[in-house]
């Protein structure tokens, strides 16, 4: 039977607004001179995320990220780290979201493919009008490791977000945010069924080529009738290589004004995942591992022998933001995970400041056991038992 713990139901919800229980807008959402019905609700989790329209459409590339992106952790971040860039243009109480509804999953393939020389058109039987790849031409010159050297796949997916803009009982397409997935390590095989080699991409090289392509992407864009003059945002994410445990981050992004068909200056987006324990976050943030290593050596005494708490640490503008701390357990009695959810939960409050949001995760082979969080600020924690 499940159950609940809860420390403090008053901070169940994310951080933010109140409930409220007025009535939700019924508006009429206008698509390509089509008139929809839909309904945006009232009630709002919290200022940090965007209200949607309902029923919720679907991306039309949906399901291509899953295959385009290294890991999980990418995929997640790839989608809600672009939310993030797009409130620097769209506010949360202004815009509505919703899945991108303007790029088709044909046009997107194309887009990510390899340019082609007119040889490569003429035995690959492809119209010259369709040669619209972003990642650079591979003449198929000298060895394959030259070959991948010298052109690597740069881009490895393309993400499209709608944003709607509310008029009293009317929404119309208010902006457009793209996510632009670029790769830090290029794969490949030297045969079809061969061992996969490696080729690692340079941070300056692949934002270089990022925003070459952001560039081709806006004039696109520009191009296209039914996106018109809306103001068009394009962010570049690097993704970590295949076996990373962290996601990658965004680390730039360019704005065009309604109308334009050019990028404004590009601005840095500065935010950075930590795996705790690692060399790299002992060096940068020695003093918010020393936290996370005493509750992992707390956890321990609990558990002899045992050494699986890992920890993700989020970092903005050089700031701690959030901490993700999995602990995966080998417990077999509900009561047994319920003692032990409390005495994690005392160690969250003990030991980590109050500055910091963090999010504890138990889990055993059977799947999540139990759930801790404890937002930033909030004296008190929400726990809940599965």
């Amino acid at each position: 039977m499940r159950k609940w713990l809860a420390v403090a139901l008053a901070t169940a919800l994310l951080s933010g607004c109140v409930p409220t229980f007025e009535k939700n807008d019924e508006i009429v959402q206008d698509t390509n001179d089509q008139k929809e019905k839909s309904i945006i609700p009232n009630y709002q989790i919290s200022e940090s995320y965007y209200r949607t329209t309902v029923p919720y459409k679907t991306s039309k590339t949906r399901g291509m990220v899953v295959s385009n992106l290294n890991s999980k952790y990418d995929i997640d971040e790839f989608e809600t780290g672009l939310m993030r860039v797009a409130k620097e243009n769209f506010p949360t109480d202004k815009y509505v979201f919703q899945e991108g509804q303007k790029l088709e999953k044909e046009t997107v393939s194309k887009w990510l493919r390899r340019k082609y020389t007119a040889g490569q058109l003429k035995d690959l039987k492809i119209k010259d009008e369709d040669n619209l790849g972003l990642n650079p031409v591979n003449n198929e010159k000298g060895s394959i490791e030259a070959q991948n050297e010298k052109s690597p796949i740069y881009l490895a997916h393309i993400l499209e977000h709608d944003y709607l803009i509310k008029n009293k009982d009317t929404v119309k397409l208010g902006g457009i945010v793209i996510g632009l997935a670029l790769n830090s390590v290029h794969y490949y095989q030297k045969e079809k069924y061969g061992a996969t080699f490696e080729q690692e991409i340079s941070h300056n090289e692949l934002a270089a080529e990022g925003k070459k392509m952001a560039e081709v992407i806006i004039k696109r864009l520009r191009s296209d009738k039914e996106i018109g003059d809306v103001p068009i945002t394009i962010a570049l994410f690097e993704q970590k290589r295949k076996n990373a445990v962290i996601p990658g981050n965004f680390f730039a992004y360019a704005h065009a004004n309604k109308g334009s068909a050019s990028l404004s200056d590009w601005k840095a987006i500065d935010e950075t995942y930590y795996l705790f324990p690692s060399t790299v976050a002992e060096t940068d943030h020695r003093e918010d591992v020393a936290y996370f290593m005493r509750f992992k050596d707390d956890v321990e005494k609990y558990f002899p022998n045992y050494n699986g708490v890992i920890g993700q640490a989020f970092y903005k503008n050089d700031q701690f933001i959030k901490l993700t701390i999995d602990i995966p357990i080998q417990l077999y009695g509900e009561a047994e995970i319920i003692a032990f959810t409390q005495y994690a939960t005392s160690l969250v409050m003990d030991h980590f400041p109050d500055y910091i949001k963090v999010e504890v995760n138990v889990t055993s082979i059977n799947g999540a056991e139990a759930l801790i969080v404890r937002n930033a600020g909030d004296k008190e924690p929400f726990v809940h038992i599965y």
